[in-house]
């Protein structure tokens, strides 16, 4: 049995990875954590009996400990989660949390030496250097559970990786594909939320329709693989068949493909170096496929993927101001305050007013992330 640790189980990738530990007899759940969805934390206490469970809201930590009758221990805040990340005996922590709020839980799970389970970008857009270093003096295993990049991870296993030449991100293209600066100027949120092949959370789908979620992954495919930013191209693809693609120095290219399914990715994760058979996971038909397309990105109408490659040309907190701009313009854009293309505008111009520090500690990125967050927020949310 492997004992595993869950933070941000109540989430799209969490629940997803329930599913998956549902269906397995190899894992046994230590802890789990969310920010304050005790309703569902509730369900998953009595399917998995975890020994402790994080909740982020203290108050909601306390309606939930009135709410059950199991011996799991509720804690709460940031330290009850950062608790959870650093049990002992744990063999891996799966991170789910949205945002750069998974990156200080995601160093504690490192420096108690666990793998890792990533389904977190935001850590290693904002800390990348600090999660790199740690992992390698602790020889932890960061294992990605994002579909684009278990994929080059899957890729990079057919050959050394000193002959990889090229990683291919594939991106669907969202569900504005094809349409102008000017025909996004008044699409709504709900249009914006029905992306045409994954289910996911808000947050990730509004960046999936910026292809700001293409210039994350871009980032984090740069700290997970160590490959310069040159040697890191998207290209979409509509149809979400091939995940990712790795390039070698002799011209051949190996491509992952599988229906989109996030639970392959993550079973992928969990059980490294091993596969696993998951029930209710549909196989890819090739012959019902039809054709497969490809196309470059439009930049030009989709400047949230420029501006991840300008502040990783940058370095330092500049992908800090990056990832916080995004998430706070995110959030103005789903409570309706600015428009769609106010959220790329936004983003570059705390960028381009920002004095970037080119090698941050950790307090360093924490109190970027924090005057950013305040002055956009003071600015759009009078």
């Amino acid at each position: 049995m492997k004992n595993i640790v869950i933070l941000g189980s109540t989430g799209s990738i969490g629940t997803q990875t329930l599913d998956v530990v549902r269906k397995s007899n190899e894992f046994r759940v230590i802890g789990l954590t969310c920010y304050n969805n005790i309703e569902l934390m509730k369900e998953q206490i009595e399917e998995f009996k975890p020994e402790f469970v994080a909740v982020k809201d203290n108050d909601k930590a306390l309606s939930l400990k009135k709410m059950i009758n199991t011996r799991t221990e509720i804690i709460s805040g940031e330290e009850g989660i950062n608790k959870v990340a650093s049990l002992p005996n744990i063999q891996m922590v799966v991170i789910a949390i949205e945002g750069i709020a998974a990156l200080i839980p995601t160093i504690k799970a490192i420096e108690a030496g666990h793998d890792i389970a990533l389904a977190s970008k935001e850590c290693l857009v904002t800390g990348g250097h600090i999660i790199k270093r740690l992992a390698n003096e602790k020889n932890v295993n960061i294992l990605p559970v994002d579909s684009e990049h278990n994929a080059i991870y899957q890729c990079i296993q057919s050959g050394k990786k000193e002959f990889v030449n090229r990683l291919i991100i594939t991106a669907s293209g969202g569900p504005f594909r094809g349409k102008t600066v000017d025909e996004l100027k008044c699409v709504t949120v709900e249009e914006a939320l029905k992306h045409p092949n994954w289910k996911m959370g808000k947050k990730i789908t509004i960046d999936s329709a910026t292809l700001m979620n293409k210039g994350f992954e871009v980032i984090e495919a740069k700290w997970l693989f160590d490959m310069p930013i040159d040697k890191i191209e998207v290209v979409v693809h509509k149809e979400s068949i091939i995940h990712s693609m790795v390039e070698f120095i002799d011209g051949s290219i190996i491509a992952e493909m599988a229906t989109p399914d996030m639970r392959i990715p993550i079973q992928y994760a969990l059980n490294f170096p091993n596969r696993k058979y998951i029930d209710g996971v549909s196989y890819l038909d090739v012959t019902k496929i039809g054709k497969l397309s490809f196309e470059k990105p439009d930049i030009k109408t989709f400047r949230c993927l420029q501006l991840a490659y300008d502040a990783l040309k940058e370095g330092g907190t500049m992908t800090t101001v990056l990832n916080t701009a995004d998430e706070v313009a995110v959030q103005l854009f789903l409570k309706k305050i600015i428009s769609f293309n106010d959220i790329p505008y936004i983003i570059e111009k705390y960028m381009n007013n920002h004095k970037n520090i080119i090698n941050p500690e950790l307090n360093d990125i924490i109190e970027v992330d924090r005057e950013i967050r305040e002055k956009i927020k003071s600015e759009y949310m009078r």
